[in-house]
C-alpha cells in the first residue's frame, strides 16, 4: 500500500530537498506546499516531489495554515486514488526511520488514525481562550481594533464564543497521519460545516483545533490513536514555537518511539544532522 506525505515549506530549499530525497521511494507519494510569500523557486524542487498548485500565503497562528492544508488535501485526494495514510510534515522535520522501517510501522498502525487530540476545556486541554475570544494574527489595524472592541464587549457582558453547529472543540498538535477514507470524510464535514471555517478565521492557532474537531466528529473517532510519533522538545519556560533541536538532543531522540523529529535548522542543527543520518541508516540493518 502506498503512503502519501504532505510537506509544508517556507524556507531553505536545500533542507526541503534533502527531506524529499530521504522519502523518495516507489511506495511513497510526496507533495509539497510552498508558502506563497516565500522566495523558494518551484523549479528547484526535487523531482521526486509533486507541487501543490494553489499556493497560500501562510501566516503563523492564522487560518491561512488551515487553508494551505485544505487546498493541498483536495489536490492530493483528486490525484492519488490509492494510498493508506497521509503523513503531514513540515520541511524542518527529519525522518528517524529508513523507508523500509517506516513502511512497516505505518502498516502496523494501518487501522488507526494518528492525531494528537484532546477535548478543549477545564477537564482537558486548557486553551479555550483561543476560540472564546476573537484573535487576529496579522490583518489590518482596523481588523485588530475590531477584534479588541468585540472582546471588550464579550467581557462586559460576561459572554464567550462557542463553536458553531454544536461542535465540541478538540485540539492538539498540527502534525498528524490520517487515512485516506478519514480525510475524505474530514473534507466532507468541512464542506457541510462552512460556519466552522468562518469561525476559525478569528481563532488563535486554528490549525491545532480545526482538524482535531472534525476528526472527533467523524465516524473515524473510534480509530484515533492520540499519538503522532513525533519527537518535539518544548522549552521549559514555555514558548510559541518548539526548540530548534541540536546535538544535545541526540540521545533523547534515539530513545524515543518517534517516526520523525522536529524542529531542525540546517545550520543550528548541523551537528545533530551529522549524527542522525548515519544512525537512521544503521537501523535498516
Amino acid at each position: 500500500m502506498k503512503q502519501a506525505f504532505l510537506i509544508q515549506a517556507h524556507k531553505d530549499m536545500d533542507q526541503l530537498n534533502a527531506l524529499v530525497a530521504q522519502l523518495a521511494d516507489p511506495d511513497f507519494l510526496v507533495y509539497v506546499h510552498l508558502d506563497r510569500k516565500c522566495d523558494l523557486d518551484p523549479a528547484r524542487l526535487h523531482p521526486a516531489a509533486r507541487l501543490v498548485r494553489q499556493r497560500v500565503e501562510v501566516r503563523w497562528g492564522s487560518f491561512s495554515q488551515v487553508e494551505a492544508t485544505l487546498v493541498s488535501l483536495r489536490q492530493i485526494l483528486a490525484e492519488a486514488p490509492d494510498f493508506d495514510k497521509l503523513v503531514f510534515l513540515s520541511a524542518q522535520d527529519f525522518p528517524l526511520l529508513p523507508n523500509s522501517l517506516l513502511k512497516r510501522e505505518l502498516e502496523r498502525v494501518r487501522e488507526r488514525e494518528l492525531i494528537e487530540t484532546a477535548p478543549i476545556g477545564p477537564d482537558g486541554w486548557k486553551v479555550a481562550h483561543r476560540y472564546q475570544y476573537f484573535h487576529r494574527e496579522g490583518g489590518s489595524r482596523l481588523e485588530r481594533l475590531a477584534c479588541g472592541l468585540a472582546n471588550r464587549t464579550l467581557r462586559l457582558f460576561r459572554r464567550t464564543r462557542r463553536l458553531p453547529d454544536g461542535l465540541a472543540p478538540h485540539g492538539g498538535s498540527s502534525w498528524w497521519a490520517l487515512s485516506r477514507p478519514c480525510l475524505v470524510e474530514v473534507l466532507r464535514l468541512a464542506d457541510s460545516h462552512p460556519a466552522l471555517a468562518r469561525f476559525c478565521r478569528t481563532v488563535q492557532c486554528p490549525d491545532e483545533l480545526f482538524f482535531q474537531t472534525l476528526v472527533m466528529h467523524s465516524s473515524f473517532a473510534g480509530r484515533v490513536l492520540p499519538e503522532n510519533f513525533r519527537y518535539i522538545q518544548w522549552p521549559e519556560q514555555g514558548a510559541r514555537n518548539p526548540k530548534i533541536l541540536d546535538e544535545a538532543d541526540f540521545e533523547r531522540i534515539r530513545a524515543s518511539r518517534a517516526h520523525f523529529c522536529r524542529k531542525l535548522d540546517s545550520q543550528a542543527s548541523a551537528a545533530l544532522l551529522a549524527r542522525l543520518g548515519p544512525w537512521k541508516e544503521s537501523r535498516a540493518a
